[in-house]
């Protein structure tokens, strides 16, 4: 017990990005869970033996870093998830590909459905799913031509949208429409940085929905059977409204640490940290 409060003190000190009467911010470190993973030791857990009772307003997976937001007392959590779960949130994450030509900007419209072991994937066959030009419709036509492996995205501009014709959706599981947005900040030699914004709040679900249209985050156990890296997963930023502060709207950022741009060489990892320093999103994003 000692030793989870001498982490958990760590981690609060060290991690915390912002803090009020109300929430606790913390820039979540990769490795430890936000809240109830079987046999490992989570934050909130970590901070219950140091006495200290906090109530996760959402959750970030166990392997990616980066802002969580917290509820100091039960009577501010309620609010909190309710704006999660009506989507008023505004999230954004940064992935980093080993891939080439992602497009400048593109939607990722692709249903999800939980299979065997309880993985997360497309509720469709991976040869189904079609890339279309922006302003094409946001329904794919009733056709079986398949994207090719990079997803058939371009990387001269304009956007894209990967989506799935309904009748080729698997009919016999249940499935989630799931929709990620995702712009591209930096490509270099191997590698290429991007922002996603997931609208629907799924388990895994920028990391499916990259991995399917071509583009894996790197270090991403769920598609490389043993990775010798983190995964390149982020969460960025997050806004949302504090009904204790009336109503305001806060903004909440952690910077991707040294570790994030391991996977880069030190010329690399320099210009895509500036080119996200001076990164606007687009306006269709």
């Amino acid at each position: 017990m000692g030793g989870l409060v001498t982490e958990w003190t760590r981690v609060r000190e060290e991690r915390r990005i912002f803090e009020d009467e109300a929430v606790l911010a913390l820039d979540k470190p990769v490795g430890v869970s936000v809240m109830g993973e079987r046999h490992d030791t989570d934050l909130v857990t970590m901070a219950r033996a140091a006495g200290e009772e906090l109530f996760p307003a959402h959750r970030i997976d166990k392997v990616t870093s980066g802002v969580v937001l917290f509820a100091r007392e039960l009577r501010f959590h309620g609010d909190l998830t309710r704006q999660f779960n009506r989507r008023t949130v505004e999230k954004a994450y940064l992935a980093l590909t080993r891939t080439r030509g992602v497009p400048e900007t593109a939607t990722i419209d692709l249903p999800l459905s939980v299979g065997r072991k309880n993985r997360v994937r497309i509720a469709a066959n991976r040869a189904d799913i079609v890339a279309l030009p922006a302003g094409a419709g946001h329904s794919a036509p009733d056709s079986g031509h398949s994207a090719p492996d990079n997803g058939g995205a371009t990387s001269d501009g304009g956007g894209m949208l990967w989506t799935v014709p309904a009748a080729k959706t698997f009919p016999h599981v249940r499935t989630y429409p799931s929709i990620t947005r995702i712009a591209r900040v930096w490509q270099g030699d191997q590698h290429t940085l991007l922002v996603a914004r997931p609208i629907s709040g799924r388990r895994h679900q920028i990391r499916v929905h990259l991995a399917w249209v071509g583009h894996p985050i790197e270090g991403d156990p769920l598609f490389e059977r043993a990775p010798v890296t983190r995964t390149f997963l982020h969460s960025w930023q997050l806004a949302y409204d504090a009904a204790w502060d009336g109503g305001r709207r806060r903004f909440t950022e952690a910077a991707p640490g040294a570790d994030f741009w391991a996977a880069l060489d030190p010329a690399e990892a320099a210009a895509a940290a500036a080119a996200l320093a001076g990164f606007t999103a687009p306006a269709a994003f």
